[in-house]
């Protein structure tokens, strides 16, 4: 018999998680989480990090999660990361109380996602009553996706794997099979990922669009900042104090920010220099930043650190404009 086989049905707990009691539905197939696993540092790194993140998004909606495990298989903090994150608004009941109503809440979520994520049903890497079993893999896979979409630029740990065991039920009996399983990319895909983003292809591939995105920037900021009596016209002198910036922030967030923390008419570059740090540290705070930035370089009018700055608040409101 596989040791691994026997090792998994000596794990009680492991098998509560996956369901896994008694026996196992002909034909159907199981992805369990080596028990050695769960003590793997880079894991547990991964699941400290995504409950940080999703308690960082959801701060304003009162809502914190300490367990992955025990806090999302009912869907009511899938769905307000989603409308958060999103905007997504789904016909569903904010909680759902019996399981009949969970998995139907499960199931408009989950498409949701996929149809957000562009993915076929043979690509997902999780399912409505993998989720409702409180399958700690599939809610792993899950969130990152949902992260990796609507935050690109989240510093999510790389290289995550895991031991899996896939316990199958055929005809002739139970069948296992042992691999590995990566939940997060690489270092190297992500290096090669990262090497040129958007606003490099713009910049060096395509600057005759240039124009018209900072439009869309400028209209979007002028809807927000409008409402203070301002109106920007040039991104790139018009950032560079850092005041626009951090009313903008403040219109957005709903931050009340005191004239005493920031100078409302900085008078050089040192003034200027501290109202950008802490328009830095506000997005990074709120988990919007999770790129390096140099704050010199908008105070000194950097186009491109600028904009990915301004991308930054216009992925998360841009839907929310109307």
């Amino acid at each position: 018999m596989d040791p691994d086989f026997l090792n998994v049905f000596t794990q009680s707990a492991a098998l509560n998680q996956f369901g896994v009691e008694n026996d196992i539905a002909q034909g159907e197939k199981r992805r369990l989480i080596k028990p050695t696993s769960h003590n793997n540092p880079r894991l547990e790194e991964l699941k400290l990090f995504l409950i940080d993140w999703i308690n960082t998004t959801l701060k304003q909606e009162h809502i914190v999660v300490k367990s992955l495990e025990e806090d999302l298989f009912d869907g009511l903090v899938l769905h307000h990361l989603l409308e958060n994150l999103g905007s997504l608004k789904l016909d569903v009941d904010k909680i759902a109380l019996t399981e009949k109503k969970q998995r139907q809440k499960l199931s408009v979520i989950l498409e949701a996602v996929a149809k957000c994520l562009q993915l076929e049903e043979n690509q997902l890497k999780w399912s409505v009553e993998s989720i409702l079993a409180k399958d700690l893999l599939s809610t792993l896979h899950l969130l990152v996706a949902i992260a990796k979409h609507f935050q690109p630029n989240l510093a999510i740990p790389p290289s995550v794997q895991v031991e899996t065991i896939i316990i199958e039920n055929t005809s002739r009996g139970l069948k296992t099979e042992t691999t590995v399983e990566y939940i997060t990319d690489t270092k190297e895909n992500l290096e090669d990922q990262s090497t040129d983003d958007a606003f490099d292809e713009l910049f060096s591939r395509a600057p005759d669009r240039l124009d018209a995105v900072k439009q869309v920037f400028l209209q979007f900021v002028n809807q927000h900042v409008g409402k203070l009596g301002l109106n920007v016209k040039d991104i790139e002198s018009q950032f560079a104090d850092g005041v626009i910036l951090l009313l903008l922030i403040g219109q957005l967030e709903g931050y009340f920010l005191n004239l005493r923390d920031f100078f409302l008419t900085p008078a050089n570059t040192t003034e200027m220099l501290h109202n950008v740090n802490l328009a830095v540290d506000l997005l990074t705070d709120g988990g919007l930043l999770n790129f390096s930035v140099n704050s010199e370089d908008i105070v000194k009018g950097d186009m491109k650190t600028t904009l990915r700055i301004l991308y930054c608040l216009y992925s998360k409101y841009k839907t929310k404009e109307t």
